[in-house]
């Protein structure tokens, strides 16, 4: 390989690392960006809820379409359309908050961005597979990228919440310009830097057979439909947990330490991940699934009943004696500790659903990823839900009983529901 080639191949490697982080950024930025609308607005929490709804419903609408894109114009066309329609979407939102402070435009931009977060998911694994020539480096480039991934995932909530400060009449989403300012920023320097550079292209497998052949055929599998409710759920219950977590100790404690308690629970899924990778290749993924979905569970139970009133101390980013930001310890109910531990049990989650749901599946499995990358929807669903029984009973912790079921059905998938049935097709 020539040494300009090699070269090449670096700086498309840090851009697609960078994506993955853009991934998490946009797509985290929705929830405590929720606790400003809600003010400015006026809402509801299900209505609060709705702008991480419309990032995630987006995945419903463009996982197929996003694959076939994929096959006809290949993965860095793809990838340059979605850093485009992302720098519109974040922009979009930006506009909705600010200049024309409407809530139909702001939902209209976390629309926009649930296309780009969507097509850049089908990009930047396969990219960077390719990139690190396949096989254990590739897989190695991938967990590079996951784990900047959670590492954005932490720093998101924690820094908008050091933007907002305190929630009060007068808060509106200009006042987290900076953290859009960032996200419009890279954007723009990923896309004109993936322009510039040549990078070797992955070829998506084609198929002779029809689409809407393909699909029929991955749903006769018993064990792939419901491992993609699986799909649904897992999604729904990762997001929801923290993203209820942030409205509910906004409440008490404040959007700053709110935030920082939130990214405490993807800091847990970073180290879970890197955890994770180190277990999974000797431990079954039924087992792995079982484990997590059962201690969650447990988490999330402890959180409903235990009273609030009963705190523990948590490290936290909060204001200072002086005026200033620090890091230090503060008291925060019980119930938020355990829905941070949750973290490390949501972290290696996908990897086990996908790795069950797909068994067997053969010329399917592509079609397959399609079906699952529209199931992600589940993220935007759940949390709106959970935000509707909010505003129905009064109770937040009454609201984690659907969190509750969506575990309950994880460990029912890893127990029951994954077993390949259908291994006569």
């Amino acid at each position: 390989m020539s040494q300009q080639k090699q070269q090449g191949n670096v700086v498309a490697i840090v851009m697609m690392i960078l994506l993955f982080g853009m991934i998490a950024l946009v797509t985290n930025l929705a929830a405590p960006v929720g606790l400003i609308t809600q003010q400015q607005f006026t809402l509801s929490n299900f209505a609060a809820m709705l702008g991480n709804l419309g990032v995630f419903i987006a995945y419903a609408v463009m996982g197929i379409p996003a694959g076939i894109l994929l096959q006809k114009v290949g993965y860095k066309k793809t990838a340059l359309i979605a850093i485009a329609v992302g720098f519109a979407g974040v922009l979009i939102q930006f506009l909705g908050g600010g200049i024309a402070e409407s809530f139909a435009i702001y939902l209209l931009g976390a629309f926009v961005s649930g296309f780009s977060m969507c097509m850049l998911n089908t990009v930047v694994n396969p990219m960077l597979n390719t990139l690190g020539g396949g096989g254990n480096k590739g897989n190695q480039l991938i967990q590079v990228g996951g784990s900047f991934n959670s590492i954005v995932g932490t720093f998101t909530p924690a820094f908008v919440g050091i933007l907002i400060g305190q929630v009060t009449a007068d808060t509106v989403i200009a006042d987290v310009s900076l953290a859009l300012y960032i996200a419009l920023g890279v954007f723009a320097v990923v896309g004109m830097v993936l322009w510039s550079v040549s990078i070797p292209e992955p070829h998506a497998e084609k198929s002779a057979e029809p689409i809407g052949d393909l699909i029929s055929g991955a749903l006769k599998y018993r064990h792939f439909v419901l491992g993609a409710i699986a799909i649904f759920f897992y999604v729904g219950v990762e997001v929801a947990t923290p993203g209820m977590m942030l409205f509910w100790l906004s409440d008490s404690i404040g959007p700053m330490v709110a935030g920082s308690v939130a990214g405490t629970y993807w800091f847990l899924m970073f180290i879970g991940r890197l955890g994770g990778a180190s277990i999974a290749g000797k431990v079954p993924s039924k087992v792995l699934l079982s484990i997590t979905a059962s201690a969650a569970m447990f988490f999330v139970l402890l959180a409903i009943i235990l009273p609030t009133t009963q705190t523990v101390s948590m490290p936290v980013v909060q204001s200072t004696a002086t005026g200033g930001i620090g890091f230090g310890l503060a008291e925060v109910p019980i119930n938020a500790m355990f829905l941070v531990l949750v973290g490390l049990c949501t972290s290696i989650m996908w990897g086990c659903v996908y790795n069950l749901a797909v068994e067997g599946l053969g010329k399917f499995t592509a079609v397959a990823s399609g079906i699952f990358m529209t199931m992600v929807c589940g993220g935007g669903i759940i949390l709106a839900l959970q935000g509707g029984i909010r505003d129905l009973t009064g109770s937040f912790q009454t609201s984690y009983l659907l969190v509750l079921v969506g575990f309950a059905y994880l460990l029912f998938y890893a127990l029951v529901g994954s077993k390949n049935v259908n291994k006569d097709i």
